[in-house]
């Protein structure tokens, strides 16, 4: 009986310390939990403390943000967060990393924001805040400045498009019933065109604006444009409302004051938000 009393003292005590256990556990658990949303409701107050904003960029995506001949990090996207920064009353530093590293930058607290064509899409939205957005672009239908009898998406049936063959745009023109021609990109797909080795090519209207931009007597035009556009904005953390609504306050006041349209202006020739 005695033996049976002290086994019985023993099984209680392993319990009451297991117990221990894992309640000490879940409340560090807890603890952690409680230390994340607090550091991401206090972003915006972090920022401004530091007297910085850490943005996270590829630096190798042009004209977004790329390196310039001297070496100088710029492009739409740096110009825009730069622009926000300033008005936070923050320096912004930039963080380079590939793109399949900026999610994981940005999950593991290396930055506060991505600024790189982020495109604002539902599943993202699931585990990300977005800013408004800060440009929207659709496909575009191109072709020869003197074509005449293309005006429509639907005018490319049994016509020649040069396209990316894995790219979305690819699968649109093959939908309206054009024959593909393979092409490595967009510079390469307006060459076919103005040597009239195809007739259009369907691409994003973005990469039509900047390449203008650079040749501007280039002979090629825009006769249709896609219905959905898509848009981008500054990619942060879930639960950074405090730092969301002041970077959105600042894209409004760059947007009613002129300074957005001059910087968009600058670098496509046009308003990039419309």
């Amino acid at each position: 009986m005695k033996k049976l009393s002290v086994m019985f003292a023993l099984l209680l005590s392993f319990m009451l310390i297991l117990s221990a256990c894992g309640t000490s556990g879940d409340k560090a658990t807890n603890d952690n939990k409680k230390s994340v949303t607090n550091q991401s409701a206090d972003l915006l107050k972090t920022v401004k403390a530091d007297g910085k904003i850490l943005i996270g960029t590829e630096g190798t995506y042009a004209p977004f943000t790329f390196h310039d001949a001297s070496g100088k990090l710029t492009g739409f996207d740096v110009e825009i967060a730069e622009e926000v920064a300033k008005r936070l009353g923050v320096k912004a530093e930039f963080k380079e990393t590939q793109w399949d590293s900026l999610f994981a930058g940005l999950d593991a607290n290396r930055f506060d924001m991505i600024a790189n064509q982020v495109g604002i899409r539902p599943d993202r939205q699931e585990k990300y805040d977005f800013s408004d957005p800060y440009i929207t672009s659709a496909g575009v239908l191109i072709t020869l400045k003197d074509n005449d009898k293309v005006k429509a998406f639907e005018d490319i049936k049994g016509l020649k498009s040069a396209q990316s063959l894995t790219s979305n745009y690819a699968d649109m023109a093959k939908k309206y019933g054009a024959n593909l021609v393979g092409v490595d990109g967009f510079t390469q797909a307006v060459d076919l065109i103005t040597t009239k080795r195809v007739d259009v090519t369907i691409n994003d209207k973005i990469a039509f604006l900047d390449y203008k931009k650079h040749k501007p007597d280039a002979p090629v035009k825009i006769v249709a444009t896609e219905a959905d556009a898509s848009h981008s904005g500054f990619m942060f953390r879930k639960n950074s409302a405090t730092l969301v609504d002041a970077v959105n306050k600042a894209l409004k006041d760059m947007i009613d004051d002129g300074t957005y349209k001059k910087i968009s202006e600058k670098w496509f020739g046009e308003d990039v938000l419309k």
